[in-house]
């Protein structure tokens, strides 16, 4: 159980990380500004929308998988 809920984990966190890119694309205001930007403060943006992707993929899998797990203590 362990191993599939990394795995989640890893899979949501590129998920939501393509579509905080995706929406900053998309949003003019920021895609203005982002290409003003130099190499380090684009990096930085860039670890922030991961860091970002990867809390809200763990609140995620915590609630998949906590929610299975009261869903089988229930039902039992």
């Amino acid at each position: 159980m362990v191993k599939l809920s990394l795995l989640v984990m890893l899979v949501l966190t590129v998920l939501i990380s393509m579509l905080l890119r995706w929406r900053e694309q998309r949003l003019p205001a920021v895609a203005a500004q982002q290409r003003r930007l130099g190499l380090v403060a684009r990096g930085k943006k860039g670890l922030d929308r991961w860091v970002t992707a990867a809390a809200l993929a763990t609140v995620l899998t915590l609630a998949v998988v906590g929610g299975l797990h009261w869903l089988r203590v229930w039902l039992e």
